[in-house]
């Protein structure tokens, strides 16, 4: 069980009533609090919890309008989006408790601060290298607007801009990413088709091929709630259109692709994840058709090369600039 769950169950006692567990980790822990409801906007775990505990978890952006008792708040990577979060719980709970638990080296000692805007507010736990707060919301804070929390900027490459709307916890949230720029420059001479923008976040590749290929059938493939609901905000704001898919994986994706282009993951929260892309990377020949192209952008330091030949095809280097590369691969 993650250890943020077990200091939760160290304090069980606090949980009774219909508890809102926010950004819950996929374990056992709704099956300890027969009562909680979860609400997720992680594809994959919100898949494992919905299929364990049927009914009892939600995966979005925005809490229900239920009523609760009390909420926990998991706390995510960003700032930014912890401010969100808290907002959205404390809104919603006003005259109740909202907890925060969270790993030491995540930071929980600053969301902390953070939590204190809404009430008073105590420390009630420290263990599993972890840290459990609780504030009682001493006044109901104004509902936050998700869409007026976004940062627009514009990106261009070549003649061609695009409007991006990102909203908080979404990667890159109110800047252009290098490894993205650099990819940008890389989109010429793709096979007609159906193409996939895969772990899209604001859905700046995925608008950009759109504008290059108008005719091309594009889908926007992303394990975060957040980056769908900025992805959908960047095609309204330029009059695109394009498919939005949540989901953890390359599994999720179509199949007879011509192509996928990627800025992949390699991050996630405070550990070092590459498994989503490898596991994309070697899946990758079963959603391509014969003569599809893979294009990602990666860390110069990362050793994709290896396994994208052994998977799809002779890899070869498109551009390499500020310690990023783009790799081209076709399938055979």
């Amino acid at each position: 069980m993650d250890p943020r769950s077990q200091v939760l169950l160290r304090n069980i006692e606090l949980l009774q009533g219909k508890v809102v567990l926010a950004g819950l980790p996929a374990d056992e822990l709704l099956a300890e609090l027969p009562n909680a409801q979860g609400w997720s906007w992680h594809a994959g775990e919100y898949e494992y919890l919905s299929q364990r505990f049927a009914e009892r978890c939600t995966f979005s952006t925005q809490l229900s309008g239920e009523q609760y008792s009390a909420a926990v708040l998991f706390l995510p990577k960003s700032r930014e989006l912890t401010e969100y979060l808290l907002h959205e719980l404390a809104a919603k709970l006003a005259g109740s408790t909202v907890f925060l638990v969270g790993e030491k080296r995540a930071g929980s000692e600053r969301a902390a601060k953070q939590l204190a805007a809404f009430g008073r507010t105590s420390k009630v736990d420290s263990a599993r290298h972890c840290q459990l707060w609780r504030c009682e919301v001493a006044a109901k804070p104004e509902q936050p607007n998700l869409n007026a929390a976004s940062k627009e900027f514009i990106v261009s490459s070549g003649e061609l801009s695009v409007a991006v709307h990102t909203v908080p916890g979404v990667f890159s949230h109110g800047r252009l990413d290098l490894g993205t720029q650099l990819l940008l420059e890389c989109l010429a001479g793709l096979p007609a088709g159906q193409y996939l923008d895969f772990g899209c976040g604001a859905g700046v590749v995925g608008s950009f091929l759109k504008k290059t290929y108008p005719d091309a059938q594009i889908t926007l493939l992303d394990v975060d709630a957040f980056a769908i609901h900025s992805s959908k905000l960047t095609l309204a704001a330029n009059q695109l259109e394009a498919v939005t898919l949540a989901g953890d994986g390359i599994h999720a994706a179509p199949k007879q692709l011509t192509a996928i282009v990627s800025n992949p993951p390699f991050h996630q929260g405070v550990h070092t994840q590459y498994e989503t892309t490898e596991t994309m990377l070697r899946e990758a020949a079963i959603h391509l058709q014969p003569g599809g192209e893979l294009r990602i952008v990666a860390n110069s330091f990362l050793k994709y090369p290896p396994l994208i030949e052994k998977h799809l095809g002779p890899c070869s280097v498109l551009a390499e600039r500020d310690g990023f590369k783009v790799y081209r691969a076709v399938r055979n």
